[in-house]
């Protein structure tokens, strides 16, 4: 008598069914690049005949079907594959226990690659390298240590720690990286991602930066520099007699530093390069991250002017000037540089551009000073010194029963406020210059991630008017909220130093000076199991690059459910979408799934602006966003893209032509290489698939 019965873990008997075997050695076919479907299927057989004889009369459990495929695979000769499969059924189980210890019961679950970026990065470890925290301690031990100021302001810590622990432990709000390493640790790192610092025109000015840039990253945090007070290449240096060599040659030492500290180890360090528009040096800075491979710790951005984009507009000359006395050194067509910048940025994603003018119109505190920089990924403009912790609402857990669940989303945030302003409170500053500017103006920066799988569950198409509206909707709602909660927060404990100096001066008191910012939510969004920031799906399926070298199939969970559901799954389904990461042209797959699950290089160009748009519009900070392109955009595309950024009001913008720049963390799969797939490296989760990207999360 076959089978018909199978004793799961949690104690249920359920149906046999054969094709779970089937799908299973298939995934680790394709993991290790061997084997065919009709292979899979005869292994399959093989297996079930086995477990036919073995358990006569009998149930197995799941792990007696896996020692006999396990078994049947190094058998026929697989031994690869079997190994492939022990190691994945091995983090399964694994992940199985987190996921009872985190008690998440719903269908977003605590992905395999979930569990290695946290053992890797953000675990506790001992002495000897071995992991000495669970994940629940991870969040027990941050929540702990963010509640404790509510006692200078008579609250109870024990309180704010279980809501802390609550949104966090059920990956509904996670802060930034930063602050999951090293919050409640006992050591003195810091717990903000953003930074901001100057580079004066002087040897001590500049490498007091450099030192201060290494103590910074040591933490895990990203760094930002306007370099436009550097005078030019060729300029006197009346001290030496000699002549500068300009801002590019400087942001080499900051480069080689960022490759020494690597962050402390747990993360690779990122900076930001900005230069103005306006300095004799912008060609040269313009074409460094296309001409060479030096600098891949930064990102680059151009800051550009209203003046200049009048300039641009009327075809005229646009004056270059000194930043040592403000004389103008030459002129420049103001088309000429427009091109050389797009050109640029489509040869290898880098300058971005900020609109410094369009980022100081929101200055919060303008009478404090000008706003001349951001951090590594561009969503976050700040002083000179400042910095900024952030965190991001988990999107997809604020959907209930296909529609937005408002008022848990309220007290979500409610409660983010509070923990990110508890922060400031703990923060152990890096440099002492940093605290006195954060303390004074308080920024914080509350956003989202798991946009893409909200939409999917409320069955709109990311590029729709339908998305772009519900987007808004929620900025709006995001922003309202958090004011609110920040100005209760501002009753109880008084508002921010400056606020006399801040554009809020005739409002209601204020306890942060800001309090949205958009980021590239990274690692935090592996973590929670969700896409990163307001991005579209990357891919519907792809390998995933862990574990010492081997690869782990991810797909979609809802694309999976849904296909299951709808009765279109299948192991060919499966190896198609891994290859392609879109079901854009996949044939099965009904037409309005298909508009459903569009990815970053499904949509055209324009959506991704107006998505950004939506949001800036109701975000106090700045929104981080990345247009994809693909790989036969034209230089007119990229143009295309930047002008439109400009005229809706963003405060910048970059974009990303697919296989421009070596070292990109995402390739998608070719068709007419057979054994080719869409591959991720394990921190990538959308947006610009670049390692200086994954900071900011």
């Amino acid at each position: 008598m076959a089978i018909t019965k199978v004793h799961k873990r949690d104690g249920r008997v359920v149906d046999f069914d054969q094709n779970r075997i089937t799908n299973a050695i298939y995934r680790a076919f394709m993991a290790t690049g061997v084997g065919s479907i009709d292979e899979a299927n005869s292994l399959s057989d093989k297996v079930v005949k086995e477990l036919n004889n073995r358990f006569l009369g009998e149930i197995p459990t799941v792990e007696d079907i896996q020692d006999v495929v396990i078994k049947r695979l190094n058998s026929e000769g697989y031994s690869a594959v079997a190994e492939s499969y022990l190691a994945y059924r091995k983090k399964k189980s694994e992940t199985r226990e987190i996921r009872k210890e985190l008690e998440i019961e719903d269908d977003l679950k605590l992905s395999v690659n979930s569990l290695e970026v946290l053992r890797k990065r953000y675990l506790l470890k001992n002495d000897q390298g071995d992991v000495i925290e669970k994940p629940s301690e991870l969040f027990r031990r941050v929540a702990r240590a963010i509640a404790e100021p509510d006692r200078k302001y008579g609250g109870d810590p024990s309180k704010s720690e279980e809501e802390f622990y609550s949104v966090m432990s059920k990956l509904e709000f996670l802060p930034n990286s930063p602050t999951l390493f090293n919050a409640g640790t006992g050591t003195d790192f810091a717990l903000s991602a953003c930074y901001v610092l100057p580079v004066e025109d002087s040897l001590e000015g500049i490498f007091e930066s450099v030192k201060n840039t290494a103590l910074i990253e040591q933490t895990g945090g990203g760094v930002g520099f306007d370099f436009s007070r550097l005078r030019p290449k060729g300029d006197i240096v009346r001290s030496t007699k000699g002549v500068a060599s300009g801002p590019v040659s400087f942001m080499r030492v900051f480069d080689v530093t960022t490759d020494v500290i690597k962050s402390g180890g747990r993360r690779r360090g990122a900076m930001m390069a900005i230069l103005r528009v306006d300095h004799p040096d912008v060609l040269e800075f313009i074409r460094v991250k296309a001409e060479t491979s030096t600098l891949s710790n930064f990102n680059v951005s151009v800051a550009v002017t209203d003046k200049f984009m009048d300039s641009l507009r009327t075809d005229t000359e646009y004056d270059l000037l000194n930043p040592r006395n403000g004389e103008k050194m030459s002129s420049l067509k103001a088309k000429h540089l427009w091109d050389e910048l797009l050109k640029s940025a489509w040869r290898s994603g880098d300058p971005g551009v900020i609109f410094i003018d369009e980022i100081n119109r929101h200055n919060p505190t303008p009478d404090v000073g000008p706003i001349e920089a951001t951090n590594p990924c561009g969503e976050q403009p700040l002083l000179p010194y400042e910095s900024c912790n952030l965190g991001s609402i988990n999107l997809s857990k604020m959907v209930e029963d296909s529609s937005i669940n408002w008022d848990k989303f309220r007290e979500t945030i409610k409660t983010a406020i509070h923990f990110l302003d508890n922060v400031i409170e703990v923060n152990p500053w890096p440099i002492p210059e940093v605290g006195k500017i954060t303390e004074a103006n308080r920024k914080i920066g509350l956003g989202i991630m798991g946009f893409a799988e909200l939409l999917i569950k409320l069955g709109i198409s990311y590029d729709s008017q339908k998305a772009l509206d519900l987007g808004e909707e929620i900025a709006k709602f995001l922003e309202e909220e958090a004011v609110k909660a920040d100005e209760e927060l501002a009753k109880e404990r008084g508002g921010f130093q400056n606020f006399s100096k801040s554009i809020w001066r005739n409002n209601k008191p204020r306890r942060n000076a800001t309090v949205t910012t958009i980021a590239p939510t990274g690692t935090i969004s592996i973590i929670a199991g969700c896409s990163s920031g307001i991005e579209p799906l990357f891919a519907v399926a792809f390998m995933r690059n862990v574990m010492e070298g081997q690869r782990l199939l991810e797909l979609n969970p809802i694309f999976e459910k849904t296909a299951k559901d709808m009765g279109f799954y299948s192991p060919e389904l499966l190896e198609e979408v891994a290859r392609k990461g879109t079901v854009k042209d996949v044939i099965g797959v009904p037409k309005e799934i298909r508009r459903l699950f569009v990815t970053a290089h499904d949509i055209e160009p324009i959506w991704h602006i107006k998505i950004q748009s939506v949001f800036q519009r109701h975000v106090e900070n700045a929104v981080s966003k990345t247009v994809n392109l693909p790989k036969d955009a034209s230089v007119d595309d990229v143009n295309e893209v930047y002008r439109l950024a400009y005229e809706l009001g963003c405060k910048g913008v970059t974009v990303y032509r697919y296989g421009s720049k070596e070292g990109q963390v995402l390739n998608l799969g070719l068709e007419e290489e057979k054994k080719d797939y869409v591959v991720a490296d394990e921190t990538y989760s959308g947006g610009k698939p670049l390692i200086t990207c994954e900071i900011c999360g």
